[in-house]
């Protein structure tokens, strides 16, 4: 579900990019130099709608603007910071490779230190040499270097040439979708459909990869739809009409039109928008967490999280979206700060639609590869995208040009109480023991969300004071849409094969699946770690023994190889997965762990020769373990669009190394299949899921058995106002 990023119908705004943008900013606050991202979602024609909200929507912001122009690193893992990018906008301007030569830049962020460099580090130390990981086209070639904030030193890296290209520039998808204004063809077309060329939207669709005439060229397909009437222009597509542009010439290569014969659909009851709605019913009274004392958690230098029994390290990244390092829990009996996690992130998303025609088939998106998932999160909406009293952190990042810009309240960090219980007992009255003990559970959570064009994701990293992390994806936004001449189901022969459901008149949600892949370089108690797989076997008791048949035996098996830890998630052949460091053990000898619960597990079905799951090969298990390697980050491969599949986490496991006692990376692929319904138009209720990291065995019993429980006095009584 991922129509695809960005709709670029808007002139100025984005080919001036990069050091101002005016739809960034929160909307108390001016946009100004450096301190505002450029959107990559524009739209052209909508003017601002002028009604009055209602009272209860006039939330000031809490946001707080930062002058990143004075920021400075204080962390071996901080990102580059705004006089970071431009000395390497400047560096690579004065360098060879790029002199009188026309040039974008594709990624620029921090070159992360060794491991062990960071793992050395402590506070006050002096930081290892900056330097910035370039990924740069050049002359129709991809290059890869390093330079060194400091000393200028570029470094050229051999790739190996893999397949596929990097991800594309926000300049990148605007110019493609402008692109076929150039043609007379493709504006007698869009006429002929009945679409005034000034209500015309368009998206650049990653083509994937089929064969020869995806190759040797970088392409976009770009489809459009009409604004005419709704903001929510992706109910309105133009049906079967799809334009094949050269990203690199803005060469217009084929126009091809199939859909003469299909309406467009009506506008009626298609904007999401508050204020487009007549009326709106309030189905709860408001509700927040007030914190009078304030949040218990602090950031620190602008990155290092401290919060209950938790620190870890957080930056917003423009591939990943967040990035989590260093994550340590305090041991409860030791007060020893101990290593669960040293890296965190969102590795790669996978989204094939079910439809094989000819406008669909290509929409198998992979959107941190081929379109920055950091590049996508918008800013975060204060009271509604996340509580009061949430602490909001700005992504930096480099425009093609090295131009540095910001994309304020990218990432949001609070405390979560839902009335969740973290433990609890009550003694049955039979006993004579009046006992009733509950504790509150609160939780910290990082969030962001990424507008992928129509669709929406919601990450959060959830951590609670157990020791357990939660990572949950969360699924919102518009359908992606096809025009049909159907107005209703009586009208559909029974063979034909729709490729989803009729949602509204001349509407089809199309069947597609979503698969998230998480990297997770797990340091448990540092970094000797092995692969553990729990299963659960039945046992038969023999009649001596026991009235009992069968019973259920854990049988644990350490994974010797990687192949060995390729596993697909099972209800019939039930396992627990441990991370466990088998030379550290408990007082009573169990070595220490972790646990990946898994959850979210539909499994990929397309056919593993099929050109998308062959890109896609990284979802054919729900589990992976890899030895710790610095080039194995991004399931789908360095360089995503238009690759063959030829450097995915597939082929880097069927290499069958090592893994048992090593420095091990697990990944995990949360799966959802979605058949759309009636209730997903015009705009989509959120559906979730979520896997943990749980301790198994980390520590010597219940970390939290000494946390007091709510009473009267400590929690707040709030009044309403007299205004109200």
């Amino acid at each position: 579900m991922d129509a695809r990023n960005v709709l670029f119908l808007f002139s100025a705004v984005l080919l001036t990019l990069l050091t101002l943008s005016i739809l960034s900013s929160p909307p108390s606050h001016k946009a100004e130099l450096l301190d505002c991202a450029p959107h990559s979602s524009l739209c052209h024609r909508h003017a601002s709608n002028n009604r009055k909200r209602p009272a209860f929507l006039q939330t000031p912001t809490k946001y707080i603007r930062r002058r990143h122009s004075a920021a400075v690193p204080h962390h071996p893992l901080d990102p580059l910071t705004v006089t970071e990018i431009h000395r390497v906008k400047e560096i690579i301007q004065n360098h060879h490779l790029f002199i009188n030569k026309a040039y974008a830049l594709h990624s620029v962020v921090l070159q992360e230190p060794e491991k062990q460099a960071v793992l050395r580090w402590r506070n006050g130390n002096p930081l290892p040499p900056r330097k910035a990981a370039i990924v740069a086209r050049v002359g129709g070639a991809t290059l890869v270097l390093t330079a060194d904030v400091g000393s200028g030193e570029v470094v050229r890296h051999e790739t190996g040439r893999p397949s596929g290209y990097p991800t594309m520039t926000v300049e990148d998808m605007t110019s493609a979708t402008w692109a076929p204004l150039a043609s007379a063809e493709f504006n007698r077309t869009v006429v002929a459909r009945g679409v005034d060329l000034a209500d015309l939207a368009c998206l650049p669709l990653s083509t994937g990869w089929f064969g020869k005439n995806e190759e040797n060229r970088r392409l976009v397909k770009v489809q459009c739809y009409t604004t005419e009437g709704t903001a929510n222009f992706y109910m309105r597509p133009i049906e079967g009409l799809t334009v094949v542009v050269d990203l690199d010439t803005h060469e217009i290569l084929e126009i091809t039109e199939k859909g003469r014969d299909i309406p467009i659909p009506n506008a009626a009851n298609t904007d999401y928008r508050f204020t487009a709605q007549n009326s709106y019913q309030r189905l709860v009274n408001p509700i927040s967490l007030e914190q009078p004392k304030g949040p218990s958690f602090t950031v620190e230098d602008n990155h290092l999280v401290k919060w209950a029994n938790w620190e870890f390290h957080l930056k917003p990244d423009p591939r990943a979206g967040v990035i989590i390092s260093r994550a340590m829990v305090r041991d409860p009996w030791t007060g020893e700060m101990r290593n669960v996690m040293y890296k965190g992130l969102t590795s790669e998303l996978f989204v094939p639609y079910m439809d094989p025609t000819d406008a669909w088939y290509f929409k198998t998106y992979m959107d941190a590869g081929e379109y920055g998932f950091g590049l996508q999160a918008m800013p975060l909406d204060p009271l509604n995208d996340c509580p009061r009293n949430a602490y909001y952190m700005d992504g930096v990042f480099a425009a093609a040009d090295g131009t540095p810009y910001v994309r304020s309240s990218m990432v949001c960090v609070f405390e979560s109480y839902a009335g969740d219980i973290a433990w609890r007992h009550a003694e049955s009255p039979i006993t004579g023991m009046e006992i009733r003990e509950v504790r509150p559970k609160v939780t910290l959570v990082v969030r962001m969300a990424a507008s992928v064009a129509n669709y929406d994701y919601i990450v959060d990293w959830e951590f609670q004071t157990d020791g357990l992390i939660r990572i949950k994806v969360g699924l919102s936004g518009i359908l992606m849409v096809k025009g049909s001449t159907y107005s209703n189901t009586n009208q559909v022969n029974n063979e034909e094969d729709l490729y989803g459901t009729l949602l509204s008149e001349n509407v089809i949600g199309v069947i597609h699946d979503h698969f998230i892949t998480f990297y997770l370089d797990m340091d448990v108690d540092c970094a000797n770690n092995s692969f553990v797989k729990v299963n659960l076997q039945r046992e038969y008791a023999s009649p001596a023994e026991s009235p009992r048949m069968s019973y259920l035996k854990a049988v644990r098996k350490v994974a010797k190889t990687e192949k060995d830890a390729q596993v697909k998630i099972n209800l019939h052949d039930p396992s627990e997965f441990h991370i466990v460091n088998p030379t550290k053990k408990t007082r009573v000898g169990n070595p220490v762990g972790y646990k990946l619960v898994p959850s979210g597990t539909a499994a990929n079905l397309l056919d593993p020769n099929d050109p998308p799951q062959q890109r896609g090969a990284f979802t054919n298990n729900q589990i992976w373990v890899t030895p710790y390697n610095t080039s194995e980050q991004w399931a789908g491969g360095a360089f995503v669009s238009q690759s063959h599949g030829d450097d995915t986490l597939q082929v880097w496991s069927n290499r069958d190394r090592s893994i048992e006692k090593k420095d091990i990376v697990v990944w995990y692929t949360l799966g959802f299949h979605h058949v759309p319904c009636q209730e997903d138009f015009p705009i989509m209720p959120t559906v979730s899921s979520s896997f943990d990291l749980k301790p198994v065995n980390f520590f010597e019993s219940n970390p939290i058995l000494n946390i007091p429980p709510n009473f009267e006095n400590d929690l707040p009584v709030c009044k309403a106002d007299a205004s109200a």
